[in-house]
């Protein structure tokens, strides 16, 4: 004789459904954040804190936003005020409104989030007019709106290139230089591609 087991009851069912959905949800928890790296240690001193994915945005004294700093790890040491950040990524914003990018391998903000160092591969970039810096080191004084480089840069603005020295661009007026044992091409118009006369400049003035 087969006897008929009890069905099970409309608590037990939801008790159950309710232990699989919490089980679910944590295997699937998207918002469990990740654990922090190790505490960086640097020859200035201990880090007073350190910012993971970090975007800073600074702002000039009328109030507007002129210079934003992203980076996926920025720290800040209190011994010397200075803060330093991993493969930088920064927009400049001009008076005009105009963007600058500059990007490199490592940066540095000095005291008080001025002057930005960019070191190791420092590129900067100016969309409007379509040339571009590659340098070792490159400085930026947010506060005249003067980037500069006393390492030797390579200057292009398709289809020229120039080669220097020093590099100076003044973001605020629109003004790049390029100046010490300056050398570049730049192709006549109609030239075929590989074909140039070597000349000599002092200055580029996009």
């Amino acid at each position: 004789m087969l006897r008929r087991l009890p069905r099970p009851s409309f608590r037990l069912w939801l008790f159950l459904l309710l232990l699989a959905l919490g089980g679910l949800i944590t295997w699937l928890d998207p918002w469990q954040p990740p654990p922090p790296g190790p505490v960086p240690t640097d020859e200035a001193g201990e880090p007073d804190y350190f910012l993971e994915q970090a975007r800073l945005t600074r702002f000039d004294f009328e109030g507007r936003a002129h210079q934003r700093l992203e980076s996926p790890r920025l720290v800040h040491t209190p011994h010397d005020d200075v803060t330093r950040a991993v493969t930088p990524l920064a927009h400049l914003i001009d008076r005009e409104g105009r963007l600058w990018v500059a990007n490199s391998q490592e940066g540095r903000l000095g005291p008080g989030g001025n002057p930005l160092t960019l070191t190791g591969d420092a590129r900067l970039f100016a969309p409007e007019e379509r040339w571009q810096l590659d340098t070792e080191v490159l400085h930026y004084d947010a506060n005249v709106g003067h980037a500069w480089s006393d390492t030797p840069a390579l200057l292009q603005q398709p289809p020229q290139h120039m080669r220097g020295e020093r590099f100076d661009a003044w973001i605020h007026d629109n003004r790049a230089r390029l100046t010490d044992n300056v050398r570049g091409y730049h192709p006549p118009e109609g030239a075929q591609p590989g074909q140039a006369d070597p000349v000599t400049l002092e200055e580029l003035t996009p």
